[in-house]
């Protein structure tokens, strides 16, 4: 399938993201001068702004694209929670959110001069109760046949457990649907049978129990992981060396295509939303791995959590000569 016509693609498949909901919250200013109370820099505050986290940053970078994105986790009753549920809504992606005693979790960072000063968190981590998990899991029974793909976005802030895990892969067994999962430290344990998961260097070193330092391990840590968890694949995206793609059949290795890097922030929400959208609309692994290489070093090449579009996804893809120009 040429790679224009499976983007065009895009815009008939439906994603659901599953997984632990974040505000981001960016506090812009400059820097002039040290505080004469402590050895820290005073920012001089020009702007304040909110963006989707987590979960959620993973669902607006699949309406970026053009896909169709539901998303289902966590919020608290509070003025934080209904900042997601507006923003959320003002992207068009359809929401199943569950209140809970808990607040929503915010990042709060402080950025001058383009640089992060600072980043504080506000967060309950404490495992959801079995109210909230038997809500989440009823609406996973009566919704998950009218979406495509499931992405499980796992920030390990209380969400994803081996219950829900459990659960949704006995759902979508009989019709063998695609799940990709984002993971975390710690919780690799909880992932057997998912489809694919994709882990940076550092979360594939821990998961593996192989300490990542050159090719040979990296290949070792890749099909320990695949064997371990008994996926279809595992993508290990490895920063300026690109990522590298381990499947039951052959390793590939991609390089990066980013010219610039600014911020990382949200890069790994933008690689799965990409890489599970381009599979769901029929691209081999290796076509959506590569698709998800540009998409990222788009969004690494912008200060905040930022996603691509399907006109700057386009214009990487040409350059790298993969779409010819008309």
């Amino acid at each position: 399938m040429k790679i224009d016509s499976l983007l065009k693609l895009f815009k008939g498949i439906r994603i659901l993201v599953i997984g632990d909901i974040i505000l981001d919250r960016y506090i812009w200013g400059r820097v002039n001068r040290i505080s004469p109370e402590a050895p820290v820099p005073i920012v001089e505050v020009t702007n304040d702004s909110f963006l989707l986290g987590g979960a959620a940053n993973v669902a607006n970078n699949i309406v970026a694209l053009g896909g169709i994105a539901s998303v289902t986790g966590v919020i608290g009753r509070d003025r934080a929670g209904e900042v997601v549920r507006e923003l959320l809504s003002d992207k068009g992606i359809e929401i199943a959110l569950f209140e809970d005693s808990r607040p929503t979790t915010i990042k709060t960072r402080v950025i001058a001069h383009n640089q992060q000063v600072v980043r504080f968190d506000k967060e309950d981590r404490t495992t959801l109760s079995d109210k909230t998990l038997k809500g989440i899991i009823d609406y996973l029974k009566a919704s998950l046949k009218k979406f495509d793909a499931v992405i499980i976005s796992d920030y390990k802030k209380g969400v994803v457990s081996r219950r829900l895990i459990r659960e949704l892969l006995k759902i979508t067994k009989p019709s063998r649907k695609f799940v990709a999962l984002d993971p975390k430290v710690g919780h690799f344990h909880l992932y057997k049978g998912v489809s694919i998961i994709t882990p940076n260097l550092s979360e594939a070193s821990h998961g593996s129990g192989i300490d990542i330092t050159d090719e040979d391990s990296l290949l070792k840590a890749g099909k320990l992981l695949l064997k371990k968890l008994a996926c279809k694949a595992v993508l290990i995206t490895r920063g300026e060396e690109g990522m590298s793609l381990f499947t039951n059949d052959n390793v590939i290795h991609i390089p990066t295509v980013a010219r610039h890097v600014y911020d990382v922030t949200g890069a790994g929400d933008t690689v799965i939303a990409t890489f599970t959208l381009a599979h769901a609309a029929g691209a081999t692994m290796e076509e959506s791995a590569m698709i998800a290489n540009h998409a990222a070093g788009i969004v690494v090449g912008e200060v905040g959590t930022a996603s691509a579009t399907p006109d700057k996804l386009r214009q990487s893809l040409r350059l790298a000569g993969i779409i010819r120009r008309r």
